[in-house]
């Protein structure tokens, strides 16, 4: 029985149980009279101390048995009872006159813990959700997507989640939107990519409209067999979910191939999770610069500031009529703008104040998520945004990838991605550049890094090296080879095959001696100082003494630099979280 049906049986309530530790700012689980709990409910059925077989907690007659109370050891500290609510506080003697420690409020340490996190509605299930983790998880669907997700987080790195709202009709009160027979396109897509040092994050939105080619995607059917699906050519980008039995690993795939940029991992919600999120945190303020009455969404907003959720927030985040050109490009902006409310709204209202609210939040945010197995455990959404908490709203950037009208379109109706801006963004967002102006943390290590690009270099034809296959595309060392010595005369380089374990960004190992060698090759190929690791040399098949070249998932191709952009391009249509903005 978990902390919730205790609290049922009992006559108590459970947002009771959930007791705030000022020492930590989180909540912790206290039963009765005993001491803080661990944040996550024990899966014992019985409580410490009671019977598990209910018969033997009763004497003759069935009468309950009291069970003695065991007596705490010698010095042990006593701890006292809890005082019950409204009551004062029992004087202890000897304190008298004496001022009481400072402690910090529990608005501030709530607000301190929520801070950053709910930059995105998704995000708020790991912020809420761990107060009881077995039961949450329980609420939270997942997808298999096989190799198209990394199999679990990491703490440590900068990472991408592909947030998808698709327009499946699930529901009551949905009839009103979308196809009403899709299959769940990919209707509404953000790229989220938060910085390795946690300085800044970006959110790229990818319009439903814009055409791209859709790769062959393996989907993993429901009695564990595989099933390729074929590419489409020059289709709509929602097509890469749904169609075809295309499942959002497809989609994950789609954005690779149309930005370069790896998505870790998706977080995918219908309709329903606008309408009962905004209701759980007791709705989300917005702003208009004009009136608003949409017969086809039923939107009817005044001018001005207004406070939605339910219906009306669904209908803010879904017409397109009420904005701009009433395009999808302008409902884009409106729900950057949304997210943006939402994120304020979260950090500084007292929902996350409030346990009982508390739960309502991590009920409703979990029921709504679908997710890859890689962080289907509630504990590691709750890292994702206890991590996204240390990013500053204003270091939030909100981009679209840029899009020109289709020119094979006589009318336009479909958009195509900016040859002009759009790799500069991507690359950008690869490299992990910001689109604001931070105060990197890592300065010293990027400066010791850069320190290995300069000194003295090698002629070509003096670099000894061994290449490696370390998440690549197949082929790509035997691809590197080739260019190496028919290019750039490297004719001591030879191909080593795959390496021992997948690495997410290409290195090049040597040993101090080799310095010169490893400053060649990394001018010649574009590697930046962060690929160059001092280590130990290896032997080559001749016996020799040779650098390790590791070809890992960033490599995009044979003479293709990976040095990343020292600035992000200058983008004109940008918003940060921090900031009103009035749809228009």
């Amino acid at each position: 029985m978990d902390a919730q049906s205790r609290g049922r049986a009992e006559n108590i309530d459970p947002a009771d149980q959930w007791v705030l530790n000022p020492n930590t700012g989180e909540y912790e689980l206290r039963l009765g009279n005993s001491t803080a709990q661990s944040s996550v409910p024990s899966p014992r059925s019985s409580r410490r101390g009671r019977p598990a077989d209910p018969d033997a907690a009763r004497g003759r007659g069935g009468a309950p048995v009291r069970e003695p109370r065991e007596a705490p050891e010698q010095g042990a500290e006593v701890p006292q009872p809890r005082r019950r609510r409204g009551a004062e506080p029992e004087q202890q003697p000897g304190r008298r006159n004496r001022r009481p420690a400072k402690k910090k409020s529990k608005a501030k340490k709530i607000a301190a813990w929520t801070g950053g996190g709910m930059a995105l509605v998704l995000v708020a299930v790991g912020s809420a959700g761990y107060l009881y983790l077995k039961h949450l998880e329980g609420n939270v669907s997942t997808t298999d997507v096989g190799s198209a997700a990394k199999q679990g987080f990491s703490k440590d790195d900068a990472f991408n989640i592909l947030i998808i709202g698709t327009d499946k009709r699930t529901g009551k009160g949905n009839n009103g939107y979308g196809d009403k027979n899709s299959v769940g396109h990919a209707d509404t897509n953000i790229l989220l990519h938060v910085a390795k040092d946690r300085t800044n994050a970006t959110a790229l939105s990818i319009p439903r409209d814009m055409i791209v080619d859709v790769p062959d995607c393996e989907t993993i059917q429901p009695d564990g067999s595989r099933k390729v699906v074929p590419g489409s050519s020059q289709v709509r980008f929602n097509t890469s979910l749904g169609q075809e039995g295309r499942d959002a690993g497809c989609t994950m795939r789609t954005v690779k191939a149309v930005t370069g940029i790896t998505p870790d991992h998706f977080m995918m919600v219908d309709f329903n999770a606008v309408k009962t999120l905004t209701a759980a945190v007791g709705g989300v303020k917005v702003c208009l610069k004009h009136a608003v009455n949409d017969k086809d969404s039923h939107l009817d907003l005044p001018a001005g500031e207004s406070k939605i959720q339910g219906e009306q927030a669904l209908a803010f985040v879904r017409t397109r009529h009420a904005w701009g050109n009433q395009g999808d490009l302008d409902r884009i902006k409106v729900q950057q703008q949304f997210m943006g409310s939402l994120m304020r709204d979260m950090s500084s209202s007292d929902t996350l104040t409030n346990p009982s609210k508390l739960l309502d939040l991590a009920e409703a945010a979990t029921k709504a998520l679908t997710v890859d197995q890689g962080i289907k455990s509630v504990s590691t959404l709750k890292d994702i945004a206890l991590e996204m908490k240390k990013v500053p709203p204003k270091n939030i950037t909100f981009l679209t990838v840029p899009v020109i009208d289709n020119p094979t379109e006589k009318v336009h109706a479909t958009v195509v991605v900016d040859q002009n801006q759009g790799p500069e963004i991507f690359d950008a967002i690869n490299g992990d550049v910001s689109f604001t102006d931070v105060k990197k943390k890592e300065k010293a290590a990027k400066d010791a890094q850069a320190a290995r690009l300069k000194g003295s270099r090698s002629a070509p034809s003096d670099v000894r090296v061994r290449i490696m296959n370390g998440g690549a595309v197949a082929g790509s060392a035997q691809e590197t080879l080739n260019w190496m010595q028919t290019e750039k005369s490297i004719l001591k380089s030879e191909n080593a095959g795959n390496a021992p374990a997948e690495l997410s960004r290409t290195t090049l190992e040597y040993a101090p001696d080799q310095a010169p060698q490893a400053r060649e090759l990394a001018a010649l190929m574009g590697l930046p100082g962060s690929a160059l690791k001092p280590g130990e040399s290896v032997t080559n098949s001749q016996g020799l003494p040779a650098m390790s070249l590791t070809l890992g998932k960033d490599f995009k191709g044979a003479g293709v630099s990976l040095t990343a952009p020292s600035k992000a391009p200058d983008v004109s249509d940008k918003s940060t979280a921090d900031k009103v903005e009035c749809a228009s």
